[in-house]
């Protein structure tokens, strides 16, 4: 197996992994992390396609890092609103 399958496939399953557990947890803050491990396996196909060619594709790799800055702002804003909800909501109902 070479290493590009195996990046595919370790990102497949963590895109699928992640997939299910959103929908099938209730509360928001597990949701919020089944987003992140979802989005870190789009992360981690996406570098498997940019190291096929024989000089790495940079738009792939810009395309990524530029993916990983936003997923931490959103996961930031995710948790500050459901801090919010409970506080001010009384719970995390989902």
């Amino acid at each position: 197996m070479s290493l590009f399958w195996l990046f595919a496939l370790s990102g497949s399953g963590l895109f699928i992994l992640g997939l299910l557990a959103t929908a099938f947890r209730t509360r928001a803050l597990e949701k919020l992390i089944a987003l992140n491990i979802a989005g870190s396996g789009v992360f981690l196909f996406f570098v498997a396609l940019a190291g096929r060619s024989d000089p790495p594709d940079p738009v792939l790799q810009a395309m990524v890092l530029t993916g990983i800055v936003v997923s931490v702002a959103l996961t930031g804003l995710g948790a500050l609103l459901i801090r919010r909800q409970m506080t001010e909501g009384g719970g995390d109902d989902g």
